[in-house]
């Protein structure tokens, strides 16, 4: 494919984002979903007489928040869209199954950005000083693309029941947050706790929201970076690959 060619379907990805902002997120039950669960899992440790820092547990509700929003529709848009039959419409048009998903992630991506600095808000409104603002946003940047390609990873299972979807990505998400030193500061994890958080994305983010609050960190912030974008490249590939696999399934 020439370059003129992926540049148009980089177009049509970025008219796909405009698409699903427009009829899957920006609705109420989303919006609240994306900021209140985060914000109540917060309030469950801040109020539980727990004497964690401040900077920790905002730090922990920024990693949440981007998290939860960035995943909170991506895997069921293929089968809302295979349920409503405009999947077929999309496959039949002069767009790439890989133009799809990256027009889904941008969408995600945009959304779980947008929602997440709300909370970056409420943390510097209680006072909070942002020592690092420039790692933070390029962080949030990595973090967000990372979280989207893993929401459309979710996606794959060529089923058009949301409902399956969403049973699987809560089976994984919250176990994610709560072994990824949100709730539990990663030096005070045992070593197998370590290893598991390891593996997880969410830990190499709210490390580098706490250095950008606290200026402390876990992993080098170069090393939590680097992680970052090493799952976003794969969970990306892998997405688009599998998706390419089961869209004949959907149809």
């Amino acid at each position: 494919m020439n370059p003129a060619a992926y540049g148009e379907q980089v177009r049509r990805a970025w008219v796909i984002a405009r698409k699903d902002i427009r009829v899957y997120y920006l609705k109420g039950p989303v919006l609240i979903f994306g900021i209140f669960m985060p914000v109540f899992l917060f309030l469950a440790f801040f109020l539980g007489g727990r004497q964690l820092p401040l900077a920790f547990l905002v730090s922990g509700l920024v990693g949440m928040t981007l998290f939860f929003t960035s995943t909170a529709v991506s895997p069921a848009i293929f089968p809302w869209e295979g349920q409503a039959r405009t999947l077929e419409r999309l496959a039949a048009c002069p767009v790439t199954v890989e133009a799809i998903v990256l027009g889904d992630m941008i969408a995600s991506t945009l959304f779980g950005i947008g929602v997440t600095a709300i909370t970056l808000l409420i943390g510097l409104g209680l006072g909070l000083p942002l020592l690092h603002g420039i790692v933070l946003g390029f962080g949030i940047l990595i973090a967000a693309c990372c979280f989207s390609g893993l929401g459309m990873l979710l996606a794959v299972p060529p089923t058009n029941l949301p409902s399956n979807i969403m049973m699987l990505s809560t089976l994984l998400k919250f176990p994610l947050v709560f072994i990824s030193g949100i709730f539990v500061p990663l030096e005070q994890m045992p070593a197998w706790g370590l290893t598991l958080a390891a593996c997880s994305p969410l830990t190499y983010f709210t490390d580098v929201v706490r250095y950008a609050f606290s200026g402390a960190h876990y992993f080098p912030v170069a090393v939590d970076i680097a992680a970052l974008a090493l799952f976003a490249l794969v969970f990306t590939a892998a997405a688009m690959r599998l998706h390419r696999r089961s869209m004949p399934r959907r149809l």
